[in-house]
């Protein structure tokens, strides 16, 4: 018996909505990037994209646990010197909530090509609205969040 292998034209993509209100941010991360790869599926291959589309709803209301809310810090560099700047995650989950999750997911998948193609069917929206009503999303609820 020979190992299966998915190829591009044996995988189908199924979109699914998440809804983050009152979620862990890592947790929730978590069970986002193992969709996003694919692993729930009897037909995963680690060089192939088999993941589907996810959709989060609400990730304006995620929670943080402990103090990580004050005292997590988010790094950007200007590529200057004395260029960088830290913000609390408190600061970036007012101005743009979005980038908690996006940025906890993102450190969760490869870092190749093929992870950057997986990040691409992530959608985030901070409100209870998203425009992919077309392609007929599919409620997921995650346990153990």
């Amino acid at each position: 018996m020979k190992t299966f292998s998915a190829t591009k034209e044996q995988t189908s993509h199924e979109w699914f909505v998440i809804n983050a209100e009152g979620k862990t941010l890592g947790r929730l991360a978590s069970q986002i990037a193992h969709r996003l790869r694919g692993k729930h599926k009897p037909v995963f291959t680690p060089h192939v994209d088999t993941g589907d589309f996810i959709v989060v709803v609400n990730a304006e209301k995620v929670k943080l646990t402990g103090n990580k809310l004050k005292d997590k810090k988010y790094y950007n560099h200007s590529g200057y010197p004395g260029g960088l700047k830290a913000r609390s995650a408190e600061d970036v989950l007012q101005k743009k909530p979005t980038e908690l999750l996006y940025h906890a997911v993102r450190g969760m998948l490869p870092k190749n090509r093929l992870g950057r193609k997986m990040l691409k069917k992530l959608k985030i929206y901070s409100g209870t609205t998203h425009p992919h009503q077309a392609q007929q999303p599919i409620n997921l609820e995650l346990k153990g969040i």
